[in-house]
């Protein structure tokens, strides 16, 4: 089941739902939810965005379990595996809190096998869990544009469907518990090596003598357009990298999906070689600037 942008956005008055998460993509989410009616109850580790949404009008909680206890809808947007683990399971999580029939929807990144295993403890407390984790960026996520990858029980997922559709453009439900992080890992496979030959190539136009704005441009139309050199090869012949998605975060889904095949005997080369550049980005102090800043590993001048 896919839903494309012709989806009308719905009307969410009524609804109450929980965002646990509020970094450069879950404060412009909880917004579109709000726009679409719906009341917010927030949360995050930093108090600073709970104050900013606060003052907007939503809702902020103390904790997880606070969250839980005045929605029947809770949706995750954490950095890892282990902030969502501890979101969950820690002190004050969403287990000590959960209403009874109540929907946890992750639109993060977290490791499959950690996704299958919350999904079984929060049915255990007769709840259901969806993971549904987007990609675009904070420019979809501001523009409720996002590319929403939804893994769980058909009657879940058609329940949390009013809520993806004032998120998103492209909705897909790829199947059971744990396949929309499935399909995030393959995504962020196709990201992270994308970046990489986009930098690679700009790198070298640079060091053949070639504008690099240039060359990007003499090849956009071609085989090699793609929303990675329109969106990152823009911010590499830019220079600026102010964050869409984070270089760490990019490492750590790296990590992950390389993990993951690991688990099921399965060989990825560039993936590892990928890892290993970001790593070396992250290494060298950039981790906090945007993925596409792996072109500063292969340039050969100062600009």
């Amino acid at each position: 089941m896919t839903a494309g942008a012709e989806d009308a956005r719905p009307d969410l008055s009524g609804w109450r739902v929980g965002v646990i998460g509020l970094g450069l993509m879950g404060r412009p989410m909880a917004r579109n939810l709000a726009r679409a009616g719906a009341g917010l109850v927030v949360h995050s580790r930093s108090p600073g965005p709970v104050e900013e949404l606060a003052h907007e009008g939503m809702e902020p909680a103390a904790d997880p379990a606070g969250v839980a206890a005045g929605t029947d809808t809770v949706i995750l947007m954490l950095t890892d595996s282990a902030a969502v683990e501890a979101v969950v399971e820690g002190p004050r999580g969403l287990l000590e809190g959960l209403r009874p029939g109540a929907l946890v929807i992750d639109m993060g990144t977290t490791a499959v096998p950690a996704t299958r295993r919350l999904a079984v403890r929060v049915a255990e407390a007769g709840c259901a869990w969806v993971d549904a984790p987007v990609s675009g960026g904070t420019v979809a996520a501001e523009a409720g544009t996002l590319t929403v990858m939804a893994g769980g029980a058909d009657a879940d997922v058609e329940r949390a469907m009013p809520l993806f559709r004032a998120l998103g453009a492209r909705i897909t439900h790829v199947g059971g518990t744990g396949t929309g992080q499935v399909a995030k890992a393959a995504n962020q496979v196709i990201v992270g090596l994308t970046i990489g030959a986009v930098a690679e190539a700009l790198a070298l136009a640079r060091a053949a003598g070639a504008d690099p704005a240039r060359v990007r441009d003499a090849i956009r139309g071609g085989f090699a357009e793609s929303r990675i050199l329109e969106l990152h090869g823009g911010r590499m012949v830019s220079g600026d990298f102010t964050p869409g998605a984070r270089a760490t975060v990019q490492l750590k889904d790296m990590r992950q999906a390389e993990q993951l095949a690991a688990e099921l005997g399965v060989t990825l080369p560039a993936v590892s070689l990928g890892r290993e550049l970001y790593e070396s980005l992250v290494g060298r102090g950039d981790g906090g600037l945007d993925h596409a800043a792996l072109y500063r590993l292969f340039e050969t001048s100062p600009r």
